[in-house]
């Protein structure tokens, strides 16, 4: 009886030991399962356990270990580096002269505006201008008024050159009322060639033709024939525009960048084999807090009165010369959640970084993190690296992070 227990105790032992083997193998076997398996290089979305053929492609199936380091570092073989066309350079400082584009439009240069305006009280008896857009050169004939000062002033001067002649004290006191009579007659506006004619007439007339002592383009008409105006009322306004002004407005990074003088070229969409050189007169102390753009104003020669106000532009505004680290914007992956690069850390073995950048000109972006000059910089296939790095571990790269 003892010799039957003690067998049976003994079969149930080497039953115990033989299910705990083949559950070590097991766990084994999967665990070596998980720990790699066949992929394509062209469709890496076949997942094999054995090798063979992709049964997409039909390309020899390649053997991957699933990575489970939760740092953000992938390795990737030679073959996929050729396939992502996945290129390094050094992290070394180079010195750019970053350039941005923006739209702006022209506009009339508000400094080059003259004001006609009526020199004395009376009726607009005709208006010789009567289109905004005319040209009007100096010294034509803008508008005649109607006034009975104007009228007096001059019989003034008239009786005043008429007692010149006069013997005695009267010719003399003449000198001082003639003199005084035409500095009236200048003060409202007459040329000195108006008032050598009064001397010729018989008869002073209340009507007056004032002319235009400056060449402009009308831009603005502000009465019309038969109104009555006070002195100083405004009559028209003559635009120079031979210089236009360029409005438009620039990313706040380069708001310190920028200074009165700065020289920026300008191309046209009506013009686009014409380019001219326009510089910064105005820069806004403040900045639009919802578009975060400054605004600035440039100020363009127009000496053959080609470009027109209204014409949109394309301005390339050119910073100084900066020194820094500037890598091309394909190597920059941004998202939600950072911005960040590709570092190479060893043959085949790459790592993202988190950085902050700066100015963008032609293709280039500038790292103002501080980074590992004896690394590489992935600069075309990062976001191949990204993709496969997401494949692989199923997550972002910079998933949980903040800026």
């Amino acid at each position: 009886m003892k010799v039957f227990r003690r067998i049976s105790w003994l079969c149930l032992l080497v039953f115990v030991l033989l299910l705990s083997c083949n559950s070590k193998s097991k766990d084994a076997h999967l665990h070596s399962e998980e720990e790699a398996y066949y992929t394509c290089s062209m469709d890496p979305q076949v997942k094999e356990d054995k090798p063979g053929k992709c049964p997409i492609c039909h390309m020899e199936l390649t053997l991957m270990k699933k990575d489970k380091d939760q740092s953000n570092e992938i390795s990737l073989s030679d073959q996929q580096l050729k396939l992502g066309n996945i290129t390094t350079a050094p992290l070394v400082a180079s010195q750019a002269s970053p350039e941005e584009s923006y739209n702006g439009i022209l506009a009339v240069n508000q400094e080059r505006i003259k004001s006609i305006s009526s020199r004395a009280m009376g009726r607009i008896e005709k208006l010789y201008v009567k289109t905004e857009g005319d040209f009007v050169q100096k010294n034509q004939p803008v508008y005649q008024l109607y006034s009975e000062d104007l009228a007096i002033a001059k019989q003034d001067y008239l009786a005043a050159f008429k007692q010149l002649s006069m013997p005695g004290d009267f010719g003399k006191n003449a000198q001082n009322i003639l003199a005084s009579a035409k500095q009236k007659l200048l003060f409202y506006g007459l040329s000195p060639k108006q008032i050598e004619a009064i001397r010729t007439q018989k008869e002073v007339s209340p009507y007056t033709t004032f002319y235009s002592t400056y060449s402009g383009t009308v831009s603005e008409i502000a009465i019309t024939e038969g109104s009555y105006v006070m002195e100083g009322t405004p009559i028209l306004k003559l635009a120079d525009l031979g210089s236009l002004w360029l409005e438009t407005q620039v990313n706040v990074n380069y708001a310190n960048k920028l200074h009165l003088g700065q020289t920026a070229t300008l191309s046209f969409v009506d013009y686009p084999n014409q380019s001219v050189q326009a510089q910064v007169v105005f820069i806004n102390p403040e900045i639009d807090p919802n578009s975060r753009l400054l605004f600035v104003r440039m100020e363009v020669p127009n000496p053959r009165l080609d470009l027109k106000p209204g014409m949109q532009a394309i301005v390339r505004l050119k910073m100084t010369m900066r020194k820094g680290i500037f890598v091309p914007v394909d190597a920059v992956i941004r998202d939600e959640n950072a911005t960040f690069i590709w570092l190479e850390k060893s043959h085949g073995v790459f790592e993202n970084v988190m950085v902050t950048t700066g100015v963008e000109s032609e293709g280039m972006v500038e790292i103002t993190s501080p980074l590992d000059s004896d690394k590489k910089v992935v600069i075309t296939g990062a976001y191949a690296i990204n993709s496969e790095y997401k494949f692989r571990k199923g997550k972002d790269p910079m998933e949980g992070m903040k800026m």
